[in-house]
């Protein structure tokens, strides 16, 4: 099973432990890493292998929650902007990587796609270190929604 298709199956299950909260268009997951505090993706549920698989009003609901997802990051974190890509080149199955992008970061490595980060190194999601956010994103999503 393709690695989009097994998380979002474990979402269904209540088994994903990056899940923040399902959004009407699929999932919204923290990232494995966190080199920057907040990396997120969507996941699309029902999987599809890209966004022009996906029929006018699902294409706009994906596109909805992901910006609502980077509004919310936007609120729960000291970013100045947030990034979005949509590639499906690795994993061709389709998913949205948001990315806050902050001051903070070196004036070289802001001014490039998050891909130059060493994701080798990176540091590891993990709830301990990690959780407080995940509520904070929790929580303003559920506000943004309602």
């Amino acid at each position: 099973m393709a690695l989009i298709s097994e998380r979002v199956e474990l979402a269904r299950r209540g088994e994903n432990p990056w899940v923040i909260a399902k959004m009407r268009s699929g999932w919204a997951v923290m990232g494995d890493v966190q080199f920057l505090p907040g990396y997120c993706l969507l996941l699309s549920d029902p999987v599809v292998p890209s966004l022009n698989d996906l029929t006018g009003a699902a294409r706009a609901q994906f596109m909805q929650d992901m910006a609502t997802l980077g509004d919310v990051l936007l609120k729960v974190t000291d970013a100045f902007r947030i990034n979005y890509e949509v590639l499906g080149n690795s994993e061709p199955e389709l998913h949205a990587h948001i990315f806050p992008r902050y001051m903070s970061e070196q004036p070289e490595s802001r001014r490039k796609p998050a891909w130059f980060y060493d994701w080798q190194n990176a540091v590891q999601y993990s709830e301990n270190e990690h959780g407080g956010l995940k509520r904070s994103i929790q929580a303003a999503l559920q506000r943004a929604e309602a």
